[in-house]
């Protein structure tokens, strides 16, 4: 709920506060996906999850839709980044429609760089393989220990240190709209940056 600080300033005698708020199992969770070369380069996509504490009461248990609606969020806004979230949106970045043929497929390949996470390498996303292939779509896997080689390590701690402004909220529905909007507001910037790369190329050529 409250990011870590970064660095500030004060005047000479002055004392900064920095407010803080304790997670007590909140926090927010966020995939993303940045295409980096081809017709689609430039585009970044994401999809934020925000996680809530567990219940610890003895009473009645209410169900995961009714703990979402008292934070003020729905189920699908809810949960961790599992492998079938992953799996959904490694389909949603290849732009798969929501309706589609049983063989459909990219005109242009894909490849999917991640990293060694236990999530990323599951026996759900093994399965999904041969079908992710037969869409013109692979998995390549990053080598141990070795973030500097991914194109979107920058973007994350851009938006973290820089976007996110507002270091510390108290609500996990505040926070997840936070993330959401530095998240845009991010992939806005890749696309302008992108379209003035692609005119100056063309205007070289």
């Amino acid at each position: 709920m409250t990011l870590p600080p970064c660095y500030s300033w004060s005047p000479v005698g002055a004392t900064v506060s920095v407010p803080y708020e304790a997670p007590q199992g909140r926090r927010i969770n966020a995939i993303g996906g940045y295409i980096s070369n081809g017709p689609e380069a430039g585009t970044f996509e994401y999809a934020v999850y925000a996680s809530l504490p567990a219940c610890k009461s003895k009473k009645r248990r209410k169900s995961a839709a009714e703990v979402a609606a008292s934070y003020g969020l729905t189920l699908d806004e809810v949960g961790a980044i599992d492998s079938v979230r992953l799996v959904s949106f490694v389909w949603r970045l290849a732009g798969r429609p929501a309706i589609y043929a049983e063989d459909w497929k990219r005109t242009c390949p894909l490849v999917v760089i991640l990293d060694n996470y236990s999530v990323h390498k599951s026996q759900t996303v093994q399965e999904a393989k041969p079908a992710l292939e037969a869409a013109n779509i692979t998995l390549l896997y990053l080598p141990s220990y070795c973030p500097e080689l991914s194109d979107i390590e920058p973007i994350w701690q851009a938006v973290k240190h820089h976007e996110m402004q507002d270091r510390s909220q108290t609500e996990v529905k505040a926070m997840k709209q936070a993330v959401e909007c530095a998240l845009a507001k991010k992939a806005e910037a890749l696309r302008d940056r992108q379209a003035r790369t692609t005119n100056l190329l063309c205007e070289a050529a």
